[in-house]
């Protein structure tokens, strides 16, 4: 698999519109979860660990799963995560992991996943009982916020409603839906939700 982030990662970290919209989805995050010191998370599409560098010192483990080594190279970079995150370049609504988790969160990753139900059910399928999932992605939006030949984009965001449907199918339920951040982009708005919700 081409590694679609393999230009962009060693300069991700200082892009302004990445370092407000992570800070404005970790914010969120931490304000709307619960975590505590015994918490296993799993980072789904974690990139530079932006999102996991918020989270982890409140937790006790981070496994940080993306499909660009590029970007998990800058995440191990990073001496403050070491001794709390481990790293897998790996595909998981293909090559599922035999973990369970606390929690499962993931920031502006599932709009670079095809099969949005697939990859739902493979959130249930990794959290223990009782566990939570942290969503963060864009609203449906027009298409314009990537370039019209960018590769590795399947959504244009998503719709509220529709996604609910499908986490519900799952077997989630008190799903609730925050805007985490609204990115502004060449004069548009393009709002950001966080959902959350109990794998009971």
């Amino acid at each position: 698999m081409a590694d679609l982030f393999s230009d962009k990662a060693k300069d991700w970290d200082v892009n302004d519109m990445v370092k407000a919209l992570s800070s404005g989805i970790g914010s969120c995050i931490l304000k709307n979860l619960e975590l505590n010191a015994d918490m296993h998370v799993m980072d789904f599409g974690a990139g530079t660990g932006l999102i996991t560098s918020q989270v982890a010192p409140r937790v006790r483990k981070i496994t940080a799963v993306d499909v660009s080594q590029a970007m998990l190279e800058q995440l191990l970079a990073k001496q403050t995560l070491r001794d709390k995150v481990e790293v897998l370049c790996q595909d998981i609504t293909d090559q599922p992991l035999d973990t369970r988790f606390d929690l499962i969160m993931s920031a502006m990753a599932m709009h670079h996943v095809a099969d949005t139900d697939k990859m739902v059910q493979r959130f249930a399928e990794h959290l223990k009982p009782g566990a939570k999932v942290a969503l963060a992605d864009l609203d449906k939006e027009d298409g314009s916020f990537h370039p019209a030949d960018i590769k590795g984009v399947y959504h244009s965001g998503f719709d509220r409603q529709a996604l609910q449907a499908i986490m519900e199918k799952h077997g989630f339920s008190d799903i609730n839906f925050t805007t985490a951040h609204t990115v502004n982009k060449e004069g548009k708005e393009y709002p950001v939700f966080l959902l959350v919700a109990n794998k009971p």
